[in-house]
């Protein structure tokens, strides 16, 4: 990684918590229909619901909360009442005005290289949510680019490096998704690490094994430091 010129960082559950809320706001749901349907078929019923809305709505908060909703009309044949959607809704707000939870070493490891390379914001999420997040958690100075895509796909990763103006050799992509953060990156000839995070999305899972050239396994962000000088 001596070539190194870019590092980019994702920023939920890399920089900082966010599934977390999103499995706390999933078992009160599960709570609200349990006259309905049971838990894991519920989960089920709403994984199906959110995958196929991605896109419509893209990933983010609000695009969850409309799914909880569709979800629960069509579990119940339309009989659920008033007053639950409007819980499902308060969920979804609850859950938008979460504080913002910086993981730990995040800002040891970005005050160490922040002099040494040019550090990006690399995320995906809904607009306005991401900046919110962004803007609360204070690391704002620390990146001269912020991007935030409507999807993680090589198309929209070889805009932003383009855009950035280095080679995909010379850029470093950070995160705990290896579908989102690390394979486009290795087919578009970049470096990736993964910092995996205890709890992961389902659609943000793949089966196959990443191939070991240009990537590495971190056990936590302070060990990227090990990698880039």
């Amino acid at each position: 990684m001596n070539n190194i010129k870019v590092i980019a960082f994702d920023a939920d559950d890399t920089l900082w918590e966010n599934e977390t809320f999103f499995r706390i706001v999933e078992a009160k749901f599960y709570t609200l229909l349990e006259e309905y349907i049971s838990p894991q078929e519920l989960s089920a019923e709403l994984y199906k619901t959110e995958t196929g809305n991605l896109e419509i709505y893209g990933y983010g908060i609000k695009g969850f909360m409309l799914s909880m909703i569709e979800t629960a009309l069509r579990v119940s044949q339309n009989k659920v009442k008033a007053d639950i959607i409007a819980q499902i809704i308060a969920l979804g707000k609850e859950q938008l005005a979460e504080p913002v939870k910086i993981l730990p070493g995040v800002e040891t490891v970005l005050r160490s290289l922040k002099d040494k390379y040019k550090l990006v914001l690399a995320t995906k999420g809904d607009l306005v949510d991401q900046k919110r997040k962004l803007n609360l958690s204070g690391l704002n100075p620390y990146f001269s680019h912020v991007e935030i895509m409507n999807d993680k796909t090589i198309h929209e990763y070889k805009q932003l490096i383009d855009d950035l103006n280095c080679s995909p050799c010379e850029f470093l992509m950070i995160g705990n998704s290896l579908k989102s953060d690390v394979q486009p990156i290795l087919e578009l000839g970049g470096y990736a690490a993964h910092i995996p995070f205890h709890v992961t999305w389902s659609h943000e899972q793949i089966d196959k094994p990443i191939e070991p050239k240009r990537f590495v396994e971190l056990h936590q962000i302070e060990d990227v430091l090990t990698y880039v000088p």
